[in-house]
């Protein structure tokens, strides 16, 4: 088994010389920066898995290298630098990048991380040796790709602690999943993990929903109903969507944030929250903010650690083996053997997957439901819809026995696919709400 590297970039000779000298350092396989190109530039034609790049002011155009490179969610990074307020430089660690040491440099410090680091890096090279023909797990997560090792040292570090966490990704990208895997591997794990979709909520009763209400507070409380506040205590709060809810509402989930206090509708009796939040939005949270669909204040309460998902198709040597993932699942489900093709595993590994792990799931899911023995390219109907006027009429290509509850489960993962996890453009497309959209996900329970 291989050492794990160590990319060093470094301008001051003395602190080089102390970190090579270390013994925690000659751990690693060191692979030092060169004067022939920027150090961003370096970091992609490399194979590493850590990167220490002591930075200065100069280095502006390798930050915004690494924001938009796949580099940035492939390996981890130690920063150190003068301390100077540098917008880039945060922006990279809010987008994961790992750990950012300021002047005047605690060496002790930095050492014992990079030890973490060593052990961490070394164990996980055993277990994708030891488990080559499976995908890891890590909690509800699946997946053995280097953005998900390093999404799994994230959420250990920060599952400990009570910080406030801020889930941000696309579409079908598993935010729900990341959330309850945090709360599993938390202080909080013996407690209510409950979740509930900002978007999906009507305006007019978010306020009940959250804080809960006493009978006859309003038209139609016709009993006292505890809100997700109460109904999490002692637990983990996930709030889905949360750019979804009205700024009205934002305001008022500040307050609780700030003192830990609220009171339900109808009742004059303040009661004491006792949840950890998780949130998550598929939008960028500044340009949210810009847009006035979150508020800045309420997105620093929520964010005291974001978390960065990847896409799928950053993980790209994992698709096959999450896909295989679903179709064992199904098979033990339905006491059945089915296999992927050859070529089904190729289309499978050349799609592009821009509704994330959830369209690869419903994708399984179709084909499991269309083919008997052997799931062929055809069956994942992966390809444009059918355009009904060129086609002998619809009933053509509606399969024969299948129950009816199993088609509108396909129409709704087809749909939901082809629309990358959008739930509003869905239902349009499905001819229902958007509020009928979510009760079919929960029938079904296709909504992770």
């Amino acid at each position: 088994m291989s050492k794990p590297r160590l990319f060093i970039h470094m301008r001051d000779p003395e602190l080089a010389e102390k970190l090579l000298q270390s013994p925690v350092v000659r751990q690693f396989i060191i692979v030092k920066s060169s004067d022939s190109s920027a150090w961003s530039e370096q970091l992609q034609q490399q194979e590493c898995d850590l990167a220490f790049i002591e930075s200065d002011e100069s280095d502006n155009d390798d930050y915004q290298r690494l924001l938009v490179s796949k580099v940035l969610t492939e390996i981890d990074f130690i920063f150190i630098s003068s301390g100077t307020p540098n917008e880039l430089l945060d922006k990279l660690m809010r987008r994961g990048a790992g750990y950012h040491f300021r002047a005047p440099l605690d060496l002790g410090s930095v050492i014992d991380t990079l030890q973490d680091f060593y052990q961490q890096l070394s164990t996980e090279r055993k277990q994708v040796k030891a488990t080559s023909s499976e995908l890891d797990q890590f909690g509800l997560l699946v997946g053995s790709s280097k953005p998900m090792l390093k999404l799994y040292r994230t959420i250990r570090k920060v599952a400990v602690t009570e910080a406030n966490v801020l889930i941000i990704g696309e579409s079908g990208a598993g935010k729900e999943l990341i959330a309850n895997t945090l709360h599993l591997a938390s202080l909080r794990a013996n407690q209510p993990f409950v979740a509930i979709n900002c978007g999906a909520l009507s305006p007019e009763l978010i306020d009940s929903e959250l804080f809960g209400h006493i009978k006859g507070s309003f038209t139609g409380a016709h009993r006292d109903h505890q809100g997700v506040f109460s109904q999490a205590e002692g637990g983990t709060l996930f709030l889905d969507e949360i750019t979804e809810m009205p700024i009205e509402q934002q305001v008022k989930l500040l307050r609780v944030l700030e003192n830990g206090e609220f009171r339900p509708v109808g009742s004059e009796k303040t009661l004491t929250a006792n949840v950890r939040i998780a949130a998550a939005t598929n939008r960028d949270p500044m340009q949210a903010i810009a847009e006035d669909a979150l508020r800045e204040d309420l997105y620093f309460r929520l964010a005291q650690f974001p978390i960065c998902v990847p896409p799928l198709r950053q993980r790209a040597e994992d698709i096959v083996g999450l896909a295989q993932h679903f179709l064992a699942y199904r098979n033990v489900q339905e006491q059945q053997t089915k296999k992927f093709s050859a070529d089904a595993e190729a289309l499978i590994a050349n799609h592009g997957w821009p509704g994330n792990v959830r369209e690869l799931k419903h994708a399984v899911e179709r084909a499991y439901i269309l083919a008997d023995a052997i799931i062929e390219p055809d069956h994942l109907l992966l390809d444009e819809p059918l355009n009904c006027a060129e086609s002998d009429g619809l009933c053509d290509a509606v399969p024969t026995g299948v129950r009816l509850d199993e088609l509108e489960k396909a129409a709704i993962l087809s749909t939901l696919a082809k629309n990358g996890g959008n739930k509003t453009d869905t239902a349009q497309q499905l001819g229902v709400s958007v509020k009928t959209l979510y009760n079919k996900l929960e029938k079904y329970q296709l909504d992770n």
